[in-house]
This record gives structure tokens, C-alpha cells and sequence, in this order.
């Protein structure tokens, strides 16, 4: 039984990852496009760090830093960000499957051996995999022009590894918020309005527009306990080392635990939400 779900979780996955290496040769193009706001932050920032009154600081060093980062820092922070927010954006997937319940279109996943949830996942992945494979040369091409913003070289092998779990969670837990958001359709014929207010507070506390250390002190010590700092912030600060490494992998085992809630959340949100629906017709 088992053997034959992952058979037909693979088939799934390979046939979505074949569509999407087929038409999304425009990831490359794409990717550098998304880039191009970075030339728009350079001198933002720039002149953001040559405002800072000198008299508001006591040494050169702490002239130089707002938040714990330093100009450098900064630019290479917002390109760690956006790589953050590259795997942990699910864009369609909550109004998506809204959609599909208002519609009556999820009755397929009711008269057919197929979990929702996982189909919706292994789609996902597919998508990545597909966008990664395509956009990691302008992804490598871009980071080439701006290494010198990356003023403490390559991280630790440790770091590296911290880095790239986060990325994996971080995609998990976007995907599973998003989808747990979509099934608010059970209960709510348009989940639009929640969705533009999930976002409009994504977009500012998961770190994507700056460093959530810049926040007032009150602000940031709630931001710190909620889950969206995950999303961007807390990739880009592991990779530029500013988690101290006796915090950083209980930070890991938080995100693991936001992980593990929404997971619950959004299978508990499926189940209760089937109760409720009612399809009729063909």
C-alpha cells in the first residue's frame, strides 16, 4: 500500500516537473527581472546609512550599522531575501483552492484516490524544482556582481546547512499557511479580502522589505514569535551570520514546530471542511 502511494506520488511529481520544464523557459528572463529592483535598493540604502547623524552614535563602527547591518550587509541581506521569499511564496495557491471548493471542482479529489493536500504539495515542489533548474544561472550571474557586498565571505559549512534547511521549511510552512488560508472557502465563499491582509502583513513582518531588527524594540520582540519572520528574514540573517550560533538551531527547531502546526492546522481545516461541502450535478 505503501509502496504504491509513492509510485503514484512520483508519477505525479515527474509529470507535473516535465510541464513545467516545457513552458516556463521564460524563468531565466523572469529571474532577472526580479533583480533589477536591487539597482533601486543599492541607492536607497546608500543614502539611508549616509544620512545617519553621527552624533546619534558613540563609535565609527556603530555609525556605520543600523539594525546590526552594515550598508553591505544590507544590500546583501535584500538579496538573501529575495532568494527567502523565491521558496517560500505559494502565489494562486490559496485562492486556488478556494476556488476549486466554490466552484464544486474538488469533488475530484473525493471520487478519486488522490489527497488534495498532497497533489497540491507535490505541484509545488514541481514548480521549484523547475524554477531553480532554469534560474539558477541568473540567480549565479547576479550574486557574481554583487560579491562584494558579501563583506564576510562564504558562511561555515554549518551555516550553509542552516541555510538551506530554513529554505526547505520555510517553503513548507508558506505552503502549508497559504493552503490553510484557502480552506477558509469551506466556511467563506471569498477568501480574497483575508488573503490581501495575510499578504499586506507578510510582506512587512516576514523581513522582505528590511531587517526585521530595524523594527521598534516592542514591535520586533512580538515579530520574533510569529511565524512570518521565517518566510524571508530568518534565512537571509543565518546566511549573513547575524543568528548567534548557540540560538541558531533552536531557532531551526521553532520553525520546525510552526511547521508541524500548520501541517496539523490545515489537515484538521481539510477534514472539518469536507463536512461541510456539498456537491451536486455532473
Amino acid at each position: 500500500m505503501i509502496l504504491q502511494r509513492v509510485q503514484t506520488w512520483w508519477v505525479i511529481l515527474r509529470i507535473a516537473l516535465e510541464e513545467r520544464l516545457i513552458y516556463r523557459g521564460d524563468f531565466a528572463l523572469g529571474t532577472l527581472m526580479r533583480f533589477l529592483p536591487i539597482v533601486t535598493q543599492i541607492f536607497l540604502w546608500a543614502a539611508v546609512f549616509a544620512a545617519v547623524p553621527e552624533s546619534e552614535t558613540e563609535t565609527e563602527s556603530e555609525r556605520t550599522q543600523l539594525g546590526g547591518y552594515r550598508f553591505a550587509d544590507m544590500v546583501a541581506y535584500y538579496l538573501l531575501a529575495m532568494v527567502a521569499r523565491a521558496f517560500s511564496s505559494m502565489p494562486g495557491l490559496a485562492s486556488g483552492i478556494a476556488l476549486q471548493v466554490r466552484q464544486g471542482e474538488i469533488k475530484r479529489y473525493l471520487v478519486q484516490p488522490i489527497d488534495l493536500i498532497g497533489f497540491l504539495l507535490l505541484q509545488r515542489i514541481a514548480h521549484k524544482l523547475a524554477y531553480y533548474t532554469i534560474a539558477i544561472a541568473p540567480f549565479a550571474f547576479v550574486f557574481y556582481l554583487c560579491r562584494g557586498f558579501f563583506l564576510d565571505g562564504w558562511p561555515s559549512a554549518q551555516t550553509l546547512i542552516a541555510f538551506s534547511v530554513s529554505l526547505v521549511l520555510g517553503f513548507l510552512i508558506g505552503f502549508f499557511l497559504e493552503a490553510a488560508i484557502g480552506m477558509i472557502g469551506f466556511w467563506f465563499l471569498e477568501v480574497s479580502s483575508l488573503l490581501f491582509i495575510y499578504m499586506l502583513f507578510s510582506f512587512f513582518l516576514s523581513g522582505h522589505m528590511f531587517p526585521l531588527t530595524l523594527l521598534p524594540g516592542s514591535i520586533q520582540t512580538v515579530v520574533e514569535w510569529l511565524p512570518l519572520k521565517y518566510l524571508a528574514y530568518f534565512p537571509a540573517a543565518v546566511f549573513l551570520g547575524k543568528i548567534p550560533p548557540d540560538q541558531l538551531w533552536t531557532e531551526i527547531l521553532i520553525e520546525a514546530a510552526w511547521l508541524l502546526f500548520f501541517i496539523v492546522l490545515c489537515r484538521v481545516m481539510y477534514r472539518r471542511g469536507l463536512r461541510r461541502y456539498s456537491g451536486y450535478g455532473g
